[in-house]
């Protein structure tokens, strides 16, 4: 280890930054999210890969653009999908 560090030109972020995705803040209902974590522990698959293939799959189906009340009724219906398999 060195001495001493030059952090001049640092900056903050990931340690390691990820292709393809974006860091967002976005509030969803508390059931929602507790359910998919739920099925993630039961998984072990993370939930938010699980939210996020479920608006993908969503995406493709419908043709639909993106708001926060598709996002919602999205989410309720992978649930109940999922629920009733």
């Amino acid at each position: 280890m060195k001495k001493e560090y030059d952090l001049t030109k640092a900056k903050r972020g990931q340690v390691v930054p990820t292709k393809g995705k974006t860091r967002i803040t976005m509030y969803l209902d508390t059931d929602i999210i507790d359910d998919f974590r739920t099925r993630s522990e039961k998984s072990g698959y993370g939930y938010q890969t699980m939210i996020n293939e479920a608006l993908r799959e969503y995406l493709t189906k419908s043709g639909k653009s993106l708001d926060e009340t598709v996002i919602r009724q999205v989410i309720r219906e992978e649930l109940d999908r999922a629920a009733n398999h």
